[in-house]
């Protein structure tokens, strides 16, 4: 079956491209705002895109209203956020905060978390998050009715007995979405299978090709 998403909804688009771009991490954002209100949300069109330096990327929409979220509008006024990785703990901590909230409550007071001071920026981050990054906003681009947010993360927090030999968090098992409108998933779940070479490849396969 082709489908042509011209000939389709704004919602059936989503629906269709959020079951099929599976499993993704969720970044679970804190920022402050002019007023010094900590503002907590989550969003799942979110990854790590470069490592020399170390840049995420998050896509945030609109409000059901049409205005901007209220992570979006902090994060360009004071360039700065934090990424809360979400565990299974945190799941229904993580839900109430999805919660359209007014901008001068915070979700992290609503959902009994506490905030915990960052090293480098101003906003902080969720204490009760086993890893967390503090980024500084590298550069923005609208992309239609959502805003692309390319962040350099400047500190991370782990918490130690996540953190293995040669510092991989070896032991996090974060949780991830899958399709909307609220499916999710587990990712304790695994296997390890090394990458393979080309000089490997060739052998089994009788010869370089």
């Amino acid at each position: 079956m082709q489908i042509d998403p011209l000939l389709h909804s704004k919602a059936d688009n989503y629906r269709l491209l959020t079951n099929l771009v599976v499993p993704r991490p969720i970044a679970w954002v804190t920022t402050l705002s002019e007023d010094g209100v900590v503002n907590l949300a989550p969003f799942s069109f979110f990854n790590a895109v470069g490592s020399d330096p170390i840049y995420i990327v998050i896509s945030i929409g609109l409000r059901d209203s049409g205005g901007s979220k209220d992570t979006a509008k902090n994060i360009l006024e004071r360039g700065e956020f934090v990424v809360n990785l979400v565990t299974e703990a945190l799941f229904d901590a993580m839900n109430i905060s999805a919660a359209d909230f007014p901008p001068g409550i915070s979700e992290l007071s609503a959902a009994n978390l506490h905030p915990a001071p960052s090293v480098r920026i101003g906003a902080p981050r969720v204490m009760e998050s086993e890893a967390s990054m503090e980024c500084r906003l590298h550069s923005s681009q609208k992309l239609g009715e959502n805003t692309l947010i390319i962040g350099e993360v400047v500190m991370f927090h782990v918490a130690d007995p996540l953190l293995g030999s040669g510092r991989h968090a070896e032991n996090f098992a974060p949780i991830g979405r899958l399709g909307s409108p609220s499916a999710y998933c587990r990712t304790t779940d695994r296997f390890s299978i090394p990458r393979i070479s080309h000089e490997k490849w060739s052998k089994e396969n009788g010869g370089s090709k």
